[in-house]
């Protein structure tokens, strides 16, 4: 399994109201119809913190073979235009997770 992280930014005039129900309405609802994404969620950056960005996303994946196969559909691609209306991503990282990681029971 492969994880994906995006810091993201607002665009000027986007608000955190639109933007995250965008993701909860949008967003979210699609990654049923994407088959590499384990998990993923989107979290809000607090007001005032260093990190220079507003949210950040983490993507869990097959692999990332598979998430670009994704990427190359029409789900994928509707996501990608009406997120560069809302957001721009300022950074990306990505790696294999050690082990199997942990998760309370």
């Amino acid at each position: 399994m492969d994880v994906i992280v995006h810091r993201i930014r607002l665009r000027d005039g986007v608000t955190s109201a639109r933007f995250e129900t965008w993701v909860r309405e949008s967003d979210y609802a699609a990654c049923t119809r994407l088959p590499s994404v384990i998990s993923f969620g989107v979290q809000r950056v607090p007001a005032g913190d260093t990190a220079s960005c507003d949210y950040f996303e983490v993507i869990s994946v097959r692999s990332r073979e598979a998430f670009r196969k994704d990427m190359e559909g029409d789900v994928f691609r509707k996501l990608a235009a009406a997120f560069d209306e809302l957001a721009l991503v300022v950074d990306e990282l990505a790696g294999e997770r050690v082990g199997s990681g942990y998760v309370a029971g």
